[in-house]
């Protein structure tokens, strides 16, 4: 009879451990990893290559959503102002992030960057910058210049060393495997873009200034620096005209802008439009397609090539 009891006891307590076990594992487990929250593609794919599976990474701007006007919902604001580490393009590009609380720490990338100034090189764009006054005389689109890719990608690895020290050395191996892709691509880009028939590209919205100022062409955009300003009737002749003088072929725009002038225009011109990504943001398809900024930098490449005639 004690043995029977001993034995009921025993598979008892076997019993509750089991139970015990089982209800532990339904319990959903608290990420250990520190959140760390980014607003441009850009700075996204730095921090992905960098960080890795060592943080749980949060792309603050839904894939196929338009940098320039996008507002973060309270929810949103809610769960990013829990991030362990924040970084932002800043030059004016997210206003909204004033509105922030953020609970540890929060970085300006455009601090550590060189950024192109605006001159106003077309008085018939000047209302249109104004009309985006919040970038304040400075292009915002720095990551499509390489030498500012690698100051960011240092500047993340610098803060995510300081976030997490004993990842240190994994930080700054993949830190150097990624400025080595960036040398790379400069390297393509240089050679590539050095011996071209043309010198304009036309675009909607110039987001191209550090590219063109880097390997020495021209853009004309139809609204300047901002993607929402609707054309005027003497901007579109302008355009027409350089479409006609300069023997342009092709007329770029974003996927995120609406393209009905554009495609108006190249119908009338009898050239081809096609589509430029500045990186400020991908599409959801280039997501899903887990396309990175050196796939997408060389599509650019592709076509800026053969919009300039590039032997």
């Amino acid at each position: 009879m004690k043995n029977i009891k001993t034995i009921a006891a025993i598979l008892l307590l076997f019993l509750v451990a089991l139970f015990l076990i089982i209800e532990n594992e339904k319990t959903p487990k608290k990420s250990e990893k520190p959140i760390v929250a980014v607003t441009t593609f850009a700075l996204y794919d730095i921090t992905e290559h960098i960080a890795g599976n060592t943080v749980s990474l949060v792309n603050i701007l839904p894939f196929g959503v338009d940098p320039h006007s996008f507002e973060p919902t309270p929810k949103l604001m809610s769960s990013i102002e829990n991030s362990a580490l924040v970084f932002y393009s800043g030059a004016g590009l997210e206003p909204w992030v004033d509105d922030f609380k953020f609970k540890d720490k929060a970085v300006d990338v455009s601090k550590y960057v060189k950024l192109r100034k605006l001159v106003d090189e077309d008085h018939d764009k000047k209302h249109e910058e104004e009309h985006y006054h919040q970038h304040e005389g400075l292009d915002p689109h720095y990551w499509l210049d390489f030498d500012n890719m690698k100051k960011a990608a240092q500047v993340i690895t610098d803060q995510l060393i300081v976030l997490q020290p004993k990842y240190k050395d994994i930080y700054i191996k993949n830190k150097e495997k990624y400025l080595t892709m960036i040398d790379r691509l400069e390297q393509v880009y240089r050679k590539t873009l050095s011996h071209c028939l043309k010198d304009t590209v036309v675009v909607s919205h110039n987001a191209l200034g550090y590219v063109a100022d880097r390997y020495g062409f021209h853009v004309e955009s139809l609204t300047g620096l901002s993607p929402e300003a609707q054309p005027s009737a003497k901007a579109i002749q302008r355009i027409f005209q350089d479409i006609h003088n300069k023997g342009i072929q092709t007329i770029f725009y974003e996927n995120f802008v609406n393209d009905k002038v554009t495609k108006i225009i190249a119908k009338d011109a009898n050239i081809t439009v096609d589509v430029f990504q500045p990186l400020g943001n991908i599409t959801a398809d280039e997501y899903k397609a887990g396309m990175t900024y050196e796939d997408i930098m060389h599509k650019n490449l592709q076509k800026l090539s053969k919009a300039l005639m590039c032997s």
